[in-house]
Protein backbone atom coordinates (compact mmCIF):
# COMPACT_ATOMS: atom_id res chain seq x y z
CA UNK A 1 0.00 0.00 0.00
CA UNK A 2 1.12 3.46 -1.04
CA UNK A 3 1.33 6.04 2.26
CA UNK A 4 2.16 9.42 0.83
CA UNK A 5 4.05 12.19 3.40
CA UNK A 6 3.44 15.74 1.92
CA UNK A 7 5.72 18.64 2.85
CA UNK A 8 4.85 20.29 6.09
CA UNK A 9 4.00 16.76 7.57
CA UNK A 10 5.61 13.88 9.10
CA UNK A 11 4.21 9.86 9.30
CA UNK A 12 5.39 7.55 11.81
CA UNK A 13 5.59 4.08 10.33
CA UNK A 14 4.28 1.05 13.22
CA UNK A 15 4.94 -2.71 12.72
CA UNK A 16 2.32 -4.81 14.58
CA UNK A 17 1.77 -1.69 17.05
CA UNK A 18 5.21 -0.87 17.95
CA UNK A 19 6.94 2.17 16.05
CA UNK A 20 9.56 1.59 13.52
CA UNK A 21 10.90 4.92 12.48
CA UNK A 22 9.90 9.00 11.84
CA UNK A 23 8.70 8.91 7.91
CA UNK A 24 10.00 12.12 6.03
CA UNK A 25 8.10 13.55 3.07
CA UNK A 26 7.47 11.62 -0.07
CA UNK A 27 5.62 8.29 -1.14
CA UNK A 28 6.32 5.03 0.93
CA UNK A 29 5.40 1.71 0.65
CA UNK A 30 3.55 -0.12 3.24
CA UNK A 31 4.00 -4.03 3.37
CA UNK A 32 1.67 -6.89 5.93
CA UNK A 33 1.50 -5.73 9.13
CA UNK A 34 2.47 -2.76 8.66
CA UNK A 35 0.60 0.74 9.33
CA UNK A 36 1.16 4.60 9.55
CA UNK A 37 -0.14 7.92 10.73
CA UNK A 38 0.68 11.19 9.82
CA UNK A 39 0.97 14.98 11.28
CA UNK A 40 1.00 18.02 10.54
CA UNK A 41 4.16 20.13 11.93
CA UNK A 42 2.58 22.39 14.01
CA UNK A 43 5.44 24.52 15.61
CA UNK A 44 3.05 26.45 17.98
CA UNK A 45 1.87 23.97 20.34
CA UNK A 46 4.25 21.46 22.49
CA UNK A 47 4.01 18.01 21.09
CA UNK A 48 2.66 16.66 24.60
CA UNK A 49 -0.94 17.88 23.61
CA UNK A 50 -0.34 15.44 20.86
CA UNK A 51 0.96 12.70 22.62
CA UNK A 52 1.11 10.75 25.83
CA UNK A 53 4.86 10.48 27.00
CA UNK A 54 5.24 7.30 26.36
CA UNK A 55 4.61 7.87 22.57
CA UNK A 56 7.33 10.61 22.56
CA UNK A 57 9.98 8.41 24.29
CA UNK A 58 9.52 5.46 21.68
CA UNK A 59 9.29 8.28 19.09
CA UNK A 60 12.67 9.76 20.16
CA UNK A 61 14.53 6.25 20.07
CA UNK A 62 14.36 7.81 16.03
CA UNK A 63 17.53 9.43 14.95
CA UNK A 64 15.59 11.23 12.51
CA UNK A 65 12.66 12.67 15.16
CA UNK A 66 15.01 13.47 18.03
CA UNK A 67 17.01 15.54 15.57
CA UNK A 68 14.12 17.62 13.93
CA UNK A 69 12.70 18.06 17.99
CA UNK A 70 14.01 20.58 20.50
CA UNK A 71 13.28 19.19 23.98
CA UNK A 72 13.17 21.72 27.42
CA UNK A 73 13.07 20.98 30.81
CA UNK A 74 11.74 23.75 33.16
CA UNK A 75 12.16 22.95 36.84
CA UNK A 76 10.36 24.57 39.68
CA UNK A 77 10.80 28.43 40.70
CA UNK A 78 11.54 28.85 36.71
CA UNK A 79 10.05 30.20 33.86
CA UNK A 80 11.87 29.50 30.40
CA UNK A 81 11.36 32.37 27.07
CA UNK A 82 11.07 30.31 23.54
CA UNK A 83 12.35 31.95 20.90
CA UNK A 84 11.65 30.30 17.29
CA UNK A 85 14.07 31.57 14.50
CA UNK A 86 15.59 33.95 17.26
CA UNK A 87 12.06 35.66 17.82
CA UNK A 88 10.00 35.35 20.94
CA UNK A 89 7.38 32.97 21.08
CA UNK A 90 6.05 32.42 24.30
CA UNK A 91 6.92 31.75 28.07
CA UNK A 92 6.85 28.44 29.66
CA UNK A 93 6.53 27.43 33.13
CA UNK A 94 7.82 24.74 35.03
CA UNK A 95 7.51 21.31 33.12
CA UNK A 96 8.81 19.38 30.02
CA UNK A 97 8.62 20.48 26.76
CA UNK A 98 9.06 19.17 23.04
CA UNK A 99 8.69 21.64 19.63
CA UNK A 100 8.92 20.71 16.24
CA UNK A 101 12.56 21.91 15.43
CA UNK A 102 11.42 22.80 11.91
CA UNK A 103 11.02 24.80 9.33
CA UNK A 104 13.30 27.04 12.29
CA UNK A 105 14.74 26.15 15.29
CA UNK A 106 13.94 26.56 18.97
CA UNK A 107 15.68 28.24 21.07
CA UNK A 108 15.09 28.75 25.61
CA UNK A 109 16.75 31.08 27.97
CA UNK A 110 15.80 30.14 31.86
CA UNK A 111 14.75 32.16 34.47
CA UNK A 112 14.17 31.92 38.18
CA UNK A 113 11.43 34.03 38.99
CA UNK A 114 10.64 32.85 43.25
CA UNK A 115 12.19 36.48 43.43
CA UNK A 116 10.23 39.25 42.06
CA UNK A 117 13.27 40.73 40.27
CA UNK A 118 13.65 40.58 36.94
CA UNK A 119 16.66 40.50 34.76
CA UNK A 120 18.18 43.62 33.20
CA UNK A 121 18.81 41.06 30.19
CA UNK A 122 15.18 40.63 29.00
CA UNK A 123 14.27 43.35 27.19
CA UNK A 124 11.32 45.58 27.66
CA UNK A 125 9.60 44.21 24.79
CA UNK A 126 9.35 41.56 25.50
CA UNK A 127 8.87 42.08 29.34
CA UNK A 128 5.77 44.20 27.90
CA UNK A 129 4.73 41.10 26.50
CA UNK A 130 4.89 38.79 29.53
CA UNK A 131 3.13 41.41 31.59
CA UNK A 132 -0.18 41.36 28.98
CA UNK A 133 -0.07 37.43 29.74
CA UNK A 134 0.07 37.55 34.01
CA UNK A 135 3.54 36.64 33.97
CA UNK A 136 4.92 39.81 34.82
CA UNK A 137 3.80 42.58 36.65
CA UNK A 138 4.09 46.30 35.28
CA UNK A 139 4.79 49.03 37.24
CA UNK A 140 4.41 52.81 35.93
CA UNK A 141 6.08 55.76 37.74
CA UNK A 142 5.06 59.04 35.70
CA UNK A 143 6.94 61.99 35.27
CA UNK A 144 7.54 64.01 38.55
CA UNK A 145 6.75 61.16 40.75
CA UNK A 146 8.35 58.57 42.67
CA UNK A 147 7.52 54.89 44.37
CA UNK A 148 8.04 53.13 47.34
CA UNK A 149 8.49 49.84 46.26
CA UNK A 150 7.14 46.92 48.39
CA UNK A 151 8.01 43.15 48.89
CA UNK A 152 5.23 41.78 51.33
CA UNK A 153 4.81 44.97 52.75
CA UNK A 154 8.41 45.56 53.65
CA UNK A 155 10.00 48.90 51.94
CA UNK A 156 12.87 47.73 49.20
CA UNK A 157 13.68 50.76 47.60
CA UNK A 158 12.82 54.34 45.85
CA UNK A 159 12.10 54.18 42.47
CA UNK A 160 12.41 56.88 40.36
CA UNK A 161 10.42 57.91 37.09
CA UNK A 162 10.40 55.10 34.87
CA UNK A 163 8.84 51.84 33.96
CA UNK A 164 9.38 48.32 36.33
CA UNK A 165 8.84 45.10 35.74
CA UNK A 166 8.22 42.47 38.37
CA UNK A 167 7.57 38.24 38.20
CA UNK A 168 4.25 37.44 39.83
CA UNK A 169 5.23 35.13 42.30
CA UNK A 170 4.63 33.88 45.69
CA UNK A 171 5.82 37.41 46.74
CA UNK A 172 3.11 39.98 46.75
CA UNK A 173 4.65 43.00 45.21
CA UNK A 174 2.86 46.64 45.94
CA UNK A 175 4.16 50.28 44.98
CA UNK A 176 3.44 53.20 46.30
CA UNK A 177 2.51 56.46 43.89
CA UNK A 178 4.05 59.65 45.57
CA UNK A 179 3.58 63.10 43.56
CA UNK A 180 6.75 65.49 44.05
CA UNK A 181 5.00 68.31 42.34
CA UNK A 182 3.36 71.04 44.24
CA UNK A 183 0.28 70.84 44.68
CA UNK A 184 -2.61 72.96 46.52
CA UNK A 185 -4.47 71.87 48.93
CA UNK A 186 -7.88 74.09 50.19
CA UNK A 187 -9.88 74.27 53.75
CA UNK A 188 -12.91 75.38 52.89
CA UNK A 189 -15.92 76.75 55.08
CA UNK A 190 -13.80 76.33 58.29
CA UNK A 191 -15.70 77.95 60.97
CA UNK A 192 -14.13 79.43 63.77
CA UNK A 193 -14.67 81.29 66.46
CA UNK A 194 -12.75 84.81 66.64
CA UNK A 195 -11.27 86.12 69.96
CA UNK A 196 -14.13 88.54 70.43
CA UNK A 197 -16.40 86.02 70.15
CA UNK A 198 -17.96 85.94 66.51
CA UNK A 199 -18.24 83.25 63.93
CA UNK A 200 -16.84 83.37 61.27
CA UNK A 201 -16.06 81.09 58.01
CA UNK A 202 -13.08 81.22 56.28
CA UNK A 203 -11.50 79.42 52.66
CA UNK A 204 -7.89 78.69 53.31
CA UNK A 205 -5.43 77.63 50.33
CA UNK A 206 -1.54 76.64 50.75
CA UNK A 207 0.71 75.11 47.95
CA UNK A 208 2.79 72.54 49.23
CA UNK A 209 5.34 69.52 47.34
CA UNK A 210 6.48 66.24 49.47
CA UNK A 211 10.07 66.50 49.78
CA UNK A 212 11.08 62.61 51.14
CA UNK A 213 8.30 60.54 50.14
CA UNK A 214 10.25 57.85 51.30
CA UNK A 215 10.40 59.18 55.35
CA UNK A 216 6.41 60.26 55.14
CA UNK A 217 5.72 56.64 54.02
CA UNK A 218 7.66 55.03 56.83
CA UNK A 219 6.64 57.72 59.95
CA UNK A 220 2.71 58.12 58.55
CA UNK A 221 -0.01 56.09 57.21
CA UNK A 222 -1.80 58.91 55.34
CA UNK A 223 0.47 61.96 55.40
CA UNK A 224 -1.57 63.54 53.48
CA UNK A 225 -4.22 63.46 55.64
CA UNK A 226 -2.15 64.54 58.68
CA UNK A 227 -0.57 67.21 56.64
CA UNK A 228 -4.48 68.52 56.29
CA UNK A 229 -5.23 68.13 59.89
CA UNK A 230 -1.91 70.06 60.96
CA UNK A 231 -3.15 73.03 58.49
CA UNK A 232 -6.63 73.07 60.08
CA UNK A 233 -5.53 73.21 63.32
CA UNK A 234 -2.79 75.70 62.37
CA UNK A 235 -5.28 78.30 61.39
CA UNK A 236 -8.05 77.52 64.07
CA UNK A 237 -5.31 78.49 66.31
CA UNK A 238 -4.38 81.22 64.59
CA UNK A 239 -7.57 83.16 64.08
CA UNK A 240 -8.94 81.93 67.42
CA UNK A 241 -6.49 84.44 68.75
CA UNK A 242 -7.46 87.36 66.90
CA UNK A 243 -10.49 90.22 67.11
CA UNK A 244 -12.94 90.53 64.03
CA UNK A 245 -11.15 93.99 63.56
CA UNK A 246 -7.95 92.51 64.00
CA UNK A 247 -8.87 89.63 61.26
CA UNK A 248 -9.96 92.24 58.89
CA UNK A 249 -7.90 94.69 58.97
CA UNK A 250 -4.37 92.85 58.71
CA UNK A 251 -5.97 90.49 56.12
CA UNK A 252 -2.73 91.40 54.21
CA UNK A 253 -0.55 90.10 56.43
CA UNK A 254 -2.19 86.95 57.47
CA UNK A 255 -1.18 84.88 54.63
CA UNK A 256 2.22 85.53 55.61
CA UNK A 257 2.12 84.69 59.71
CA UNK A 258 0.03 81.82 58.96
CA UNK A 259 2.80 80.62 56.61
CA UNK A 260 5.24 80.67 59.02
CA UNK A 261 3.03 78.50 61.55
CA UNK A 262 2.66 76.08 59.17
CA UNK A 263 6.38 75.79 58.26
CA UNK A 264 7.29 73.76 60.44
CA UNK A 265 4.37 71.42 61.29
CA UNK A 266 5.14 70.71 57.66
CA UNK A 267 8.61 70.42 58.20
CA UNK A 268 7.99 67.31 60.65
CA UNK A 269 5.30 65.68 57.75
CA UNK A 270 8.19 65.92 55.38
CA UNK A 271 5.97 68.20 53.80
CA UNK A 272 7.60 71.96 52.07
CA UNK A 273 5.02 75.20 52.04
CA UNK A 274 5.63 77.52 49.34
CA UNK A 275 2.37 79.81 49.93
CA UNK A 276 -0.38 80.23 51.95
CA UNK A 277 -3.24 82.92 52.61
CA UNK A 278 -6.85 83.31 53.36
CA UNK A 279 -8.49 83.40 50.00
CA UNK A 280 -12.65 84.31 51.72
CA UNK A 281 -13.83 85.46 55.41
CA UNK A 282 -17.15 85.38 55.47
CA UNK A 283 -19.57 86.78 58.24
CA UNK A 284 -22.81 86.06 59.80
CA UNK A 285 -25.47 87.62 58.64
CA UNK A 286 -26.37 90.24 61.34
CA UNK A 287 -22.85 91.13 61.73
CA UNK A 288 -22.44 91.96 58.02
CA UNK A 289 -25.43 94.17 58.22
CA UNK A 290 -24.04 95.65 61.11
CA UNK A 291 -20.85 96.36 59.99
CA UNK A 292 -22.81 97.65 56.83
CA UNK A 293 -24.89 99.79 58.86
CA UNK A 294 -21.12 101.07 60.57
CA UNK A 295 -19.91 101.51 57.33
CA UNK A 296 -22.61 103.77 55.80
CA UNK A 297 -22.86 106.02 59.22
CA UNK A 298 -18.99 106.59 58.42
CA UNK A 299 -19.49 107.15 55.04
CA UNK A 300 -22.02 109.92 55.86
CA UNK A 301 -19.98 111.78 58.15
CA UNK A 302 -17.28 111.99 56.05
CA UNK A 303 -20.35 113.21 53.41
CA UNK A 304 -21.10 115.86 55.83
CA UNK A 305 -17.56 117.33 56.45
CA UNK A 306 -16.86 117.63 53.30
CA UNK A 307 -19.88 119.34 52.74
CA UNK A 308 -19.30 121.81 55.98
CA UNK A 309 -15.59 122.31 54.48
CA UNK A 310 -17.17 123.21 50.61
CA UNK A 311 -19.77 126.00 52.69
CA UNK A 312 -17.01 127.17 54.86
CA UNK A 313 -14.49 127.91 51.59
CA UNK A 314 -17.45 129.00 49.85
CA UNK A 315 -18.53 131.55 52.37
CA UNK A 316 -14.96 132.54 52.88
CA UNK A 317 -14.49 133.24 49.06
CA UNK A 318 -17.84 135.83 49.29
CA UNK A 319 -16.48 137.64 52.46
CA UNK A 320 -13.34 138.13 50.42
CA UNK A 321 -15.41 139.58 47.38
CA UNK A 322 -17.65 141.79 49.54
CA UNK A 323 -14.72 143.22 51.20
CA UNK A 324 -12.79 143.86 47.91
CA UNK A 325 -16.32 145.21 46.12
CA UNK A 326 -16.35 147.52 49.63
CA UNK A 327 -12.61 149.03 48.82
CA UNK A 328 -12.80 149.35 45.49
CA UNK A 329 -15.45 151.86 44.12
CA UNK A 330 -14.89 150.85 40.39
CA UNK A 331 -15.44 147.69 40.80
CA UNK A 332 -17.99 147.48 42.60
CA UNK A 333 -19.71 149.64 39.73
CA UNK A 334 -18.20 146.68 37.58
CA UNK A 335 -20.06 143.96 39.11
CA UNK A 336 -23.75 145.37 39.21
CA UNK A 337 -22.91 146.35 35.18
CA UNK A 338 -22.18 142.37 34.96
CA UNK A 339 -24.87 141.17 36.52
CA UNK A 340 -27.38 143.73 34.51
CA UNK A 341 -26.47 142.13 31.87
CA UNK A 342 -26.89 138.59 32.59
CA UNK A 343 -30.32 139.82 33.63
CA UNK A 344 -30.73 141.53 30.08
CA UNK A 345 -29.98 137.93 28.40
CA UNK A 346 -32.85 136.68 30.78
CA UNK A 347 -35.49 139.70 29.43
CA UNK A 348 -37.19 138.58 26.36
CA UNK A 349 -39.43 142.18 25.98
CA UNK A 350 -39.70 145.25 28.22
CA UNK A 351 -43.00 147.07 28.44
CA UNK A 352 -43.40 150.71 29.88
CA UNK A 353 -46.65 151.59 31.61
CA UNK A 354 -45.90 155.22 33.45
CA UNK A 355 -43.16 156.31 35.33
CA UNK A 356 -40.00 157.91 35.14
CA UNK A 357 -37.42 155.01 33.05
CA UNK A 358 -34.84 156.99 32.61
CA UNK A 359 -34.72 157.93 36.09
CA UNK A 360 -34.92 154.49 37.60
CA UNK A 361 -32.33 153.41 35.35
CA UNK A 362 -30.48 156.47 36.41
CA UNK A 363 -30.68 155.61 39.89
CA UNK A 364 -30.45 151.08 39.40
CA UNK A 365 -26.70 152.31 37.65
CA UNK A 366 -25.85 154.82 40.59
CA UNK A 367 -25.78 158.19 38.51
CA UNK A 368 -26.24 161.26 40.23
CA UNK A 369 -27.94 164.43 38.25
CA UNK A 370 -24.87 167.14 38.18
Amino acid sequence: MKFIVSEGERGFLFRKGCFVKMLQPGHHFLFGASTAMKTQVNTAAPLQRQYSAEQLAAFCRDADFAAQTAEVNVPDGHIALRYVGGHFVSSLNPGVYRFWNIPEANSFEDYENTAPEVPDAIPLDICDALARTGVMKRVNVGESAQGILLFDGKFQKLLEPGMYFFWNCAVNVDVKIFDTRLQEMQLNGQEILTKDRVGVRLNFVCSYRITDPVAAYRESTDCTAQFYTAAQLTVRDFVSGMTLDELLNQRDTVGERLLALLRPRAEVLHFEVTDAGVRDVILPGDVREIMNTVLLAEKRAQANVITRREEVASTRSLLNTAKLLDENETLRKLKELEYLERICENVGSLSVSGGDLLGQLRDLLGHKDN
